[in-house]
């Protein structure tokens, strides 16, 4: 299943939200407090698992479009702050129960998790 994440702040650093899409539904949330735009990608990507484990999912391609989250994700880039170490380390706590999870780099203007936060939020 493809499961689409997205995460932005206003200003940056501000007030964190994130939005997951997955099987034409939107989930989004808004409480997580402040934090900087690579804080709300890494929980947007974080609550992307908790929805596709929620749908019972054990095959999903999560699909956003932050480098950086998607690359740290991956192993590609280390995480250089303790935040994101933290993230990382939970992300992979989450992704163990999985079959098969793939972690892709999709253009903004393909993220339908982006595009739902934007309706729901506004330009961010």
């Amino acid at each position: 299943m493809k499961i689409y994440f997205d995460g932005a702040c206003r200003p940056n650093p501000g007030a964190m939200r994130t939005a997951v899409v997955a099987g034409g539904r939107a989930w989004h949330r808004s409480n997580f407090g402040l934090g900087d735009c690579n804080d709300a990608e890494w929980l947007a990507l974080l609550e992307a698992l908790g929805v596709a484990r929620s749908l019972g999912v054990t095959d999903a391609t999560l699909l956003g479009d932050s480098a950086l989250v998607v690359n740290q994700a991956k192993g590609f880039v280390p995480c250089r702050a303790a935040r994101f170490e933290a993230r990382l380390a939970e992300f992979h706590t989450l992704a163990a129960g999985f079959a098969r999870l793939r972690v892709r780099r999709i253009k903004r203007s393909q993220n339908l998790a982006g595009i739902a936060l934007e309706r729901i939020y506004g330009r961010l």
